[in-house]
């Protein structure tokens, strides 16, 4: 209980862009979840995680990632070997319901819709598992490596 009370706000809004925050010195830390830890401590995690982790650097707002053990992936060299799923581009060029359909872009648009993106171990200041915290230090020295 403590934990909490030393807290002044937390935000669980997946929408949340945060510069705005950050650069008012309106927010502590920044806790992300994550799909995939490669064994360099690289993250795959949903889009938008990459562009948080680069605002929470900026602004000095430490950036931890929070996840079961079974997330991480020491056969995974780094985030670059990990495969990114690109969704279906119908996701974003229009939308169907009872309403009927509204296309508002082109059907032969070209899309990029990754469903993750990746986030460069040297922007997070720690993993916390299940097993455990790590810090960028345990994992310079192999610790996801197995």
């Amino acid at each position: 209980m403590g934990a909490w009370r030393a807290c002044r706000a937390v935000s669980a809004d997946h929408r949340f862009d945060g510069g705005e925050l950050m650069a008012q010195g309106q927010v502590d830390a920044v806790w992300v979840g994550a799909d995939r830890i490669a064994a360099n401590g690289d993250v795959a995690n949903k889009i938008g995680t990459y562009s948080l982790a680069v605002l929470a650097k900026f602004h000095n707002v430490p950036f931890y990632v929070a996840a079961p053990q079974t997330t991480l992936d020491p056969a995974c060299p780094n985030g670059a070997a990990i495969p990114i799923e690109q969704r279906s581009a119908a996701e974003v060029t229009g939308v169907a319901g009872s309403f009927g359909a509204v296309q508002w872009a082109p059907e032969d648009a070209r899309v990029y819709n990754p469903a993750f993106d990746v986030t460069p171990a040297a922007l997070i200041s720690g993993w916390v598992l299940d097993s455990g915290v790590v810090t960028p230090e345990d994992v310079a020295n192999g610790r996801f490596a197995g």
